[in-house]
């Protein structure tokens, strides 16, 4: 069933009080994938789907003091959580939908987001308008700390040929949504692809030719 706003919200809001909880060790895998990522000393970077933000801490360590770091959320409660624990201290939190960022285009240097694709209702769309938002040449991780093998597993499912995060996939989708796929990563302990903003033409982002 594709996701829509309503259903992600609830499913969240539901589950956010006790989400650290649930998850207490994937934060070491959060910051070797915000190292990856590379956000530029001083730039400006948003996590995308913040949800608790376990990735803030990381990301302001990366930019720096006078450095960017926001954090959007569609769940009101999620973005609580990530305040009672601090996290607001590492950057600027607010309820936004990345179908519509309240960002100027090319303002930032850099994505993170975390488990976020997959819940998506429209990834083309959205992916194109994280792109509007980054510099050419920036840089957006697409992360989970668990690949889509365990992941599937642990809901009692299988991985099919469709899925969205499969790599051929997911290059053609980004490609298609103003990116360039640079690696694609995919074990247990871990999902990670980066990908590189392109070049910006008259009427946007310009499509990829050719493979990656």
């Amino acid at each position: 069933m594709k996701p829509d706003r309503a259903r992600v919200r609830a499913f969240f809001a539901a589950r956010a009080a006790h989400w650290d909880r649930r998850f207490p060790d994937d934060g070491p895998r959060y910051t070797a994938a915000v190292a990856e990522l590379a956000p530029p000393e001083g730039g400006a970077v948003l996590d995308a789907g913040c949800g608790t933000g376990r990735a803030l801490p990381a990301l302001r360590s990366a930019v720096g003091p006078r450095g960017t770091v926001l954090g959007i959320d569609l769940t009101p409660e999620m973005l609580e959580q990530a305040s009672r624990a601090g996290r607001h201290g590492s950057g600027h939190l607010a309820v936004a939908d990345v179908a519509r960022l309240p960002l100027r285009s090319a303002s930032l240097d850099a994505v993170f987001a975390a488990g976020l694709i997959s819940h998506l209702p429209d990834p083309g769309a959205n992916l194109r308008e994280l792109a509007r938002v980054v510099r050419p040449g920036g840089r957006l991780a697409l992360f989970h700390p668990v690949g889509r093998a365990a992941l599937a597993a642990r809901k009692g499912r299988t991985i099919t040929a469709d899925d969205l995060r499969a790599e051929p996939n997911l290059r053609e989708l980004l490609a298609r949504s103003g990116w360039r796929m640079l690696c694609y990563e995919d074990r247990d302990d871990r999902f990670l692809t980066l990908a590189a903003r392109l070049p910006t033409g008259p009427e946007g982002p310009r499509p990829a030719r050719g493979g990656g």
